[in-house]
């Protein structure tokens, strides 16, 4: 890419802060971000934490281990994904980790034509496994499926979950920025499109009625219906996460409710 893709601006944000944000609204565990030595990232959502990776060089498996010995105490399976998924949907990470409920130690998608590793779901007790398996020099993923239990997933198993099949269609989750021509392409596209409606105070001039606007965050789609994410307003996004943060990811399906913080609104 030439720069680092934790850093590329994504609607007003980065492409990190939206991953984290979006895997965080899938799951009802921790977020963690492994990041590399000494490496700099850019701001994240609340309640996301930071590991580093101890050992510089050694590619996506040394941060899977360091990622999953992360959470083994206060997760049985995680999700794991890299930076670079602008488009990655909540469905879709659900979808994937309901995959290991018959006990498999990988949920591995075949999405699009091609394995991903990146975009899968990990038991966290195999964080053990992987640094066995670096200490003896396999730095390959692959390598790890041939060691355990891998459930692997095609574009119609995937499909067949009717709100990833609804929302996610192309199976877009799995799709990545490799190079500036890659990310260029991706930006330049529209946001998904959203459901915004307002209440109380705010429902004026017609404005209660729900409509359909582009937004890529909570911050664009108050922006559309002419509102400032403010002391006086909060945001409800999908009839419960109440929430200000004008940076949270929205996805295609959603549904905005803005309402007046103040009292009376």
């Amino acid at each position: 890419m030439g720069r680092p893709k934790a850093w590329l601006e994504w609607h007003g944000s980065t492409l990190l802060y939206r991953a984290a944000a979006v895997v965080g609204r899938a799951v009802d565990g921790p977020v963690v971000v492994v990041a590399a030595p000494g490496q700099e990232l850019p701001p994240l959502p609340s309640g996301v934490t930071v590991v580093e990776d101890p050992v510089e060089g050694l590619g996506p498996m040394q941060g899977l281990a360091v990622g999953l010995a992360a959470v083994a105490d206060r997760a049985e399976v995680a999700f794991v994904c890299s930076t670079d998924l602008p488009f990655l949907h909540p469905a879709f990470v659900r979808r994937v980790l309901r995959a290991m409920d018959g006990g498999a130690d990988v949920a591995l998608p075949v999405a699009r034509g091609f394995r991903q590793p990146l975009a899968a779901g990990y038991r966290t007790a195999l964080a053990g496994l992987v640094t066995e398996l670096l200490a003896a020099g396999d730095l390959r993923p692959g390598m790890l499926f041939k060691h355990c239990e891998a459930v692997q997933l095609n574009d119609g198993e995937l499909l067949a979950d009717s709100g990833l099949a609804r929302h996610d269609p192309e199976l877009e989750s799995v799709v990545n920025v490799n190079s500036p021509e890659d990310y260029a392409a991706a930006r330049e596209r529209p946001p998904a499109e959203v459901t915004v409606e307002c209440f109380g105070a705010l429902a004026r001039n017609g404005s209660h009625r729900p409509r359909t606007v582009p937004a890529a965050t909570l911050g664009a789609a108050a922006a559309a219906a002419g509102l400032t994410l403010d002391r006086h307003v909060v945001a409800a996004l999908n009839g419960d996460q109440v929430t200000r943060d004008g940076a949270l990811p929205l996805v295609a399906g959603d549904t905005v409710s803005f309402l007046s913080a103040d009292a009376g609104g």
